[in-house]
């Protein structure tokens, strides 16, 4: 089979959000189809509640979707829709925030830590405007495929196969196929993963240090990979790795603070939407 490579690394880099809250953060804005079809990853991971305890106060989004997925900690989430949602550790929520969504979201230390990761997904022309949606899985429903003792894959979102079964995690309804996993995994583990080879991929790591056909990615470091057949990793040190694959939206990107469209012209427009209090009303 032909293996997928690295294309390039990028380093992700501090910044801030929402009331003061400290993130690493990756985007793909300037290279969106490269990137396709996700738009940024923001890495939450303190043991200082200074760093993020002003949490995601009420706010926007429109034409995008997230994955918010905590590793360790808590994060509340209230909607306009009526939807409150505890993710605890773990556990993952979706978001279609379609043609509108206000929400919140206030993370909360477990056990003297906080690490979690958002994602944010493109979402295709003809659903950008659709209405919005939400759900949420707590750690038991994420699908876990264990290879022996450390080397576990939970799968969240899509399907994958290890060579022999096909994995599939509980969501199964983002804006196109997408396939988001964790792969944490001890020193010395390797695993082969198959997917669709059509989908551009990419992955983070977030612990320690992986080899993906003999190129090093180590933490911090987000890896953008070629097309193949399936994708080789190895574990040089016990390692938490995030994949990300999907099917690519060839469509062009037009990106304004939480308002994701394809033309400048849909950008003001959600802007005097969101200002005339009707972002979130049915078309």
């Amino acid at each position: 089979m032909k293996c997928r490579n690295t294309i390039r690394k990028i380093k992700s880099h501090p910044s801030s959000d929402g009331d003061g809250v400290n993130i690493n953060r990756i985007h793909g804005f300037e290279n969106p189809l490269e990137f396709s079809p996700f738009l940024l990853v923001d890495e939450l991971k303190s043991d200082d509640p200074e760093d993020y305890i002003g949490g995601f106060p009420p706010h926007p989004h429109r034409g995008i979707e997230t994955l918010t997925y905590m590793l360790q900690g808590h994060f509340e989430h209230k909607d306009h829709m009526g939807n409150t949602g505890s993710l605890k550790t773990g556990g993952a929520q979706w978001m279609s925030a379609g043609r509108g969504v206000i929400h919140s979201e206030m993370p909360i230390m477990d056990g003297g830590m906080l690490h979690g990761f958002q994602i944010w997904l493109n979402l295709p022309a003809t659903k950008k405007m659709q209405p919005s949606q939400y759900e949420d899985f707590q750690s038991p429903q994420i699908t876990e495929y264990s290879e022996g003792e450390g080397n576990l894959l939970r799968v969240i979102s899509g399907d994958v196969s290890d060579g022999e079964a096909l994995l599939s995690g509980p969501l199964q309804r983002t804006g196109v196929p997408a396939l988001i996993a964790d792969w944490q995994a001890a020193s010395g583990k390797s695993r082969t993963l198959v997917f669709e080879e059509s989908f551009n991929a990419m992955l983070y790591v977030y612990s320690g240090r992986v080899v993906v056909s003999e190129d090093m990615i180590s933490e911090g470091h987000f890896a953008l990979l070629n097309h193949g057949e399936a994708l080789n990793i190895e574990a040089l040190e016990d390692s938490g790795v995030l994949l990300l694959a999907g099917q690519v939206i060839n469509e062009p990107v037009a990106h304004y603070g939480p308002f994701v469209m394809n033309t400048d012209e849909e950008i003001e427009q959600a802007l005097q939407d969101y200002r005339n209090g009707v972002l979130t009303d049915a078309p």
